[in-house]
């Protein structure tokens, strides 16, 4: 059977697996990434450790499932890497897409009439070439696919797919070039920018991996989980990992702005090819799984992710107290980056249990505010969401999600989708799958209804928004950012 190798850089893990045409995800190998902060708000990584990953991790996968005919690449979007082309060497740290370091420069920038995020990649790559002390004209920016194309080609090609060009702040309407105004006024030399290129194409051969399979297919991680859940010409999925990504094919229409929506939604690339652009929306909550963490590694209130599941069905109910995952800021559908989080009707009564059930239904509570703009974006009803995500192992987290949106919810049986979907796209661009022959691969592991009545999930939906209102403009200049 024809086999694609897809390597995943995800935010806080490199993961590479072998896909096969019957959509199986086989010999899988994963290692964490050293994930540092420096300082508050500040998240940095090592271009070179996700390098050396990626290559002992997809030997460990050849040499257990034998060699692969193609290559897919997927990864965390908007990380930014300076490197020096002469060396290979970066010359900074990787910062994270959850960086937030350059939030004053989007201000100033706003100002100017460029609307960019802190969590895009235009303002990081200002930062880090101003801290390189180097001449832009000297290095190259990459983001982690165009990095690891880069080294798996041994230098030989500098591009971007698409949906990662498109969430740097920086393209054209059309997401085929850059947009030169924005380049220049944050200083940025064009040479330094890698060819835009279609997310499913021949892209180059990966020469350092043994018999240097072609990689066919560079496509950012929310993209590839959609294509991973088969949703090809239609539909919608949500993966709950470090934050929450609701991504909706929206193919009726070409974007009329690369910025946010009224909604809270922006436009993506959901895949390219020779034929064109698929375009579609998505709609991020800042924290989602970063939450769990924060409970079990800051908090010390569980010992593991499984045992928040364990607490929050050992009570009947919070007991009145809510949590507003805002650790980071919110997402859709107000981008407020000077929102922080808050626990809200803790009393003495109030365990450890009562807190941990809050904030799993607090990220499912925000997952629902995804789906809610999402519908108003494009006037559309769902009726089923697509989950992966370290998340959905938790089976009541998935069925507070359920409850608040009132959708069926069906999850992936692959719960890391983004893998599967990097190698289903290779061989689509390499013509051993069709497109529709993707979409009969869909089989979830479970399929979670709805089980509030209309009244109590409007009343319960209606006193998180009151919630939410209360931690909005926590740090208010930082809410004025807009993009």
């Amino acid at each position: 059977m024809v086999k694609a190798l897809a390597i995943d850089v995800g935010s806080t893990s490199v993961r590479t697996a072998l896909v096969d045409t019957a959509g199986n995800v086989s010999c899988v190998h994963q290692a964490p990434l050293t994930v540092s902060t420096p300082r508050p708000g500040e998240v940095e990584l090592d271009a070179l450790e996700i390098w050396d990953l990626v290559v002992d991790l997809a030997t460990r996968t050849l040499a257990e499932g034998g060699a692969c005919d193609v290559v897919g690449v997927t990864n965390q979007r908007a990380t930014t890497v300076i490197f020096d082309p002469a060396t290979g060497e970066p010359v900074g740290p990787a910062l994270s897409w959850q960086d937030l370091r350059t939030v004053i420069d989007c201000l100033i920038f706003q100002g100017q009439g460029l609307r960019l995020a802190p969590n895009q990649s235009g303002t990081k790559i200002k930062w880090l070439v101003e801290h390189s002390r180097r001449p832009a004209r000297e290095l190259k920016f990459s983001t982690i696919e165009s990095w690891i194309t880069w080294h798996l080609s041994d230098g030989s090609v500098h591009v971007t797919d698409q949906s990662n060009a498109a969430v740097t702040g920086l393209v054209s309407l059309d997401a085929t070039s850059w947009d030169a105004n924005a380049l220049e006024l944050l200083g940025l030399d064009p040479s330094m920018m890698p060819t835009i290129v279609p997310t499913i194409a021949a892209h180059a051969r990966a020469s350092v991996l043994e018999g240097s399979p072609p990689i066919f297919a560079l496509v950012g991680d929310q993209s590839a989980s959609l294509f991973g859940q088969c949703c090809v010409g239609h539909g919608v999925k949500i993966t709950f990992g470090t934050g929450a990504m609701l991504d909706m094919i929206d193919a009726a229409r070409a974007p009329e702005t690369m910025t946010a929506l009224a909604s809270g939604c922006f436009p993506i690339v959901v895949r390219s090819d020779a034929q064109g652009v698929l375009w579609g929306i998505e709609a991020i909550a800042l924290a989602a799984g970063s939450c769990i963490e924060w409970l079990r590694d800051s908090l010390g209130l569980i010992s593991s992710a499984a045992q928040s599941e364990e607490l929050a069905t050992s009570v009947n109910s919070s007991e009145g107290v809510w949590f507003v995952p805002a650790l980071s800021g919110l997402g859709t559908p107000k981008w407020d980056f000077g929102a922080r989080g808050g626990f809200f009707g803790i009393t003495r009564g109030s365990t450890r249990a009562h807190l941990v059930r809050a904030v799993l239904e607090g990220i499912a509570h925000r997952g629902a505010d995804l789906v809610e703009a999402a519908q108003r974006e494009t006037k559309t009803t769902i009726d089923e969401i697509r989950v992966d995500g370290g998340m959905t192992v938790n089976k009541f987290f998935v069925q507070s999600f359920a409850n608040f949106t009132g959708i069926k919810v069906t999850v992936s049986r692959e719960r890391e989708a983004t893998t599967r979907g990097a190698g289903l796209m290779a061989l689509v661009g390499a013509g051993h799958l069709a497109p529709s022959d993707v979409e009969q691969l869909w089989e979830p592991l479970e399929v979670f209804l709805p089980e509030l009545g209309n009244e109590q999930r409007s009343h319960g939906r209606d006193t998180w928004s009151a919630m939410v209102a209360r931690v909005e403009k926590t740090i208010p200049d930082l809410s004025t950012v807009q993009f």
